[in-house]
């Protein structure tokens, strides 16, 4: 099937979406752009079409995706608001890069949940997600738009060309603003729990709702893949390219720099070739030495910069045939504690904290 392709770019509501609706409508798959990532969407309501995801991007079935909505009603009709806390939540970070776990109603799918009572929801604030939604009159399952244990595509043209034959339209609406997915909350007795972190903080929540926690899983691995989940990217190989990885941490620089050095001497003593990615205020204690690439991440003081780079250049490694990838970590306040759980299952929780 050809692939129709639309140019959205600086044309929020001048763009004719038409072909993407009447896909959705058919039941075949779209590459839809949102805030965090880029998507690819089938219509919620339909299990036949929702499978066909789980098929295009070779995905387990026990993943749960996420279903997005255009407006509060659309939220009522697949979802039940149980506590103040999740409208106070749904409220203050809807639309944007926020999704909440609520009690599913029957209309939704087996398929979108992985056979859970709970459903994950979004609003996106993308221009164009939104009209798409909004347009098709229903809500649009839409994990990222990435073969399944990848990084997700921030760009279209970072999209894999085997999935992009899968679809029936791609919307190209440019480089993703925030380049990380959807921070995902569920209320667990009455407390927010961040499920997958995103660029809504820990902090932003406990401001809005007095408590908050993380849950265990953002930093360590899953003790048991027979485990269930209720939001995607908490149980398996993740963000990763086909190179191995391996991060250092250290609160002080210098130590960080001297131990990814050692790292380094020591692959290359081994023959193996190495890239580095680092933060833009450490590159320059790299350049003297014999790698194959330097790619800079962003600034430590920036964290935006480095959540909206790191899915291409996680994707960028492999293009130089390296035997292994040294990466720099960041703090885990704020924003960094989303970049460092996508670069530790990227890693593979290969990491060494100083």
């Amino acid at each position: 099937m050809g692939t129709t392709y639309i140019d959205a770019k600086g044309k929020e509501t001048e763009i004719v979406l038409e072909p993407a609706v009447q896909a959705l409508k058919e039941g075949k798959l779209v590459i839809l752009p949102t805030e965090t990532v880029y998507g690819i969407g089938a219509d919620g309501r339909n299990q036949e079409a929702v499978l066909k995801i789980f098929e295009a991007k070779g995905r387990k079935q026990d993943n749960p995706l996420i279903l997005h909505v255009c407006n509060r009603s659309m939220i009522d009709q697949i979802a039940e608001i149980t506590s103040p806390i999740e409208e106070q939540l749904i409220h203050t970070f809807m639309p944007g890069p926020f999704t909440i776990i609520l009690k599913k109603k029957n209309c939704v799918p087996e398929a979108v949940t992985a056979g859970n009572p709970t459903v994950a929801v979004r609003m996106p604030s993308n221009c164009i997600a939104n009209r798409l939604i909004a347009e098709f009159g229903g809500p649009i399952a839409a994990p990222s738009a990435n073969l399944s244990g990848k990084p997700s595509g921030t760009l279209m043209e970072d999209i894999d060309q085997a999935l992009k034959e899968k679809v029936a339209v791609a919307i190209d609406d440019g480089p993703s603003k925030i380049g990380l997915e959807s921070t995902v909350v569920k209320v667990i007795d009455g407390e927010p729990t961040i499920l997958r972190p995103g660029q809504i903080t820990l902090a932003d929540i406990q401001a809005v709702c007095g408590k908050g926690k993380v849950d265990v899983h953002i930093l360590h691995k899953m003790q048991s893949q027979e485990e269930k989940v209720e939001s995607p990217g908490m149980k398996y190989r993740h963000y990763a390219p086909k190179t191995k990885c391996k991060m250092v941490y250290s609160p002080n620089p210098e130590k960080m720099v001297k131990t990814i050095k050692n790292k380094m001497q020591e692959a290359k003593k081994e023959g193996k070739k190495v890239i580095l990615l680092t933060l833009s205020e450490d590159s320059k204690a790299y350049a003297n030495e014999d790698v194959e690439a330097v790619l800079e991440m962003g600034s430590r003081q920036k964290l935006e910069e480095v959540s909206s780079r790191i899915f291409t250049l996680l994707r960028k490694v492999d293009d130089y045939h390296a035997d292994l990838v040294l990466i720099e970590g960041v703090t885990k306040d704020g924003l960094g504690l989303a970049i460092m759980n996508r670069l530790l299952r990227s890693c593979e929780y290969d990491y060494t904290e100083i």
